[in-house]
């Protein structure tokens, strides 16, 4: 909340804003701690409005539809991290890097 608080004093009028986040199923209940350090987009969104922001659109650009997202050590499981070494490497390696929304906000 402080974050996204501090965004919006920090942006005049008409400003935009821009989230890339790992992207949680959207049915998952969301951790207010992330601990998998995915994300629902509904909770980033509400995060945004009750700061101020409104709205505007969203992407698939970093949509990447092979992430399940429920991996043993959250996103840290796939690549670039790798966080279990060499233990399902290749299986990782093949689903790519996490599935992430890509949200656009303005302050009005």
């Amino acid at each position: 909340e402080s974050v996204f608080k501090a965004m919006y004093d920090a942006l005049k009028p008409g400003g935009i804003l821009g989230v890339v986040e790992h992207r949680a199923l959207a049915k998952s209940k969301q951790d207010p701690k992330a601990k998998s350090g995915y994300v629902t987009e509904a909770y980033v969104i509400t995060l945004a409005e009750n700061a101020g922001f409104k709205f505007i659109e969203k992407s698939e650009i970093n949509a990447n539809p092979n992430d399940s997202t429920i991996h043993p050590k959250g996103v840290w499981t796939l690549p670039p991290t790798l966080r279990l070494k060499d233990q399902g490497r290749e299986k990782y390696l093949a689903i790519g890097e996490s599935d992430r929304m890509t949200l656009k906000f303005v302050k009005p």
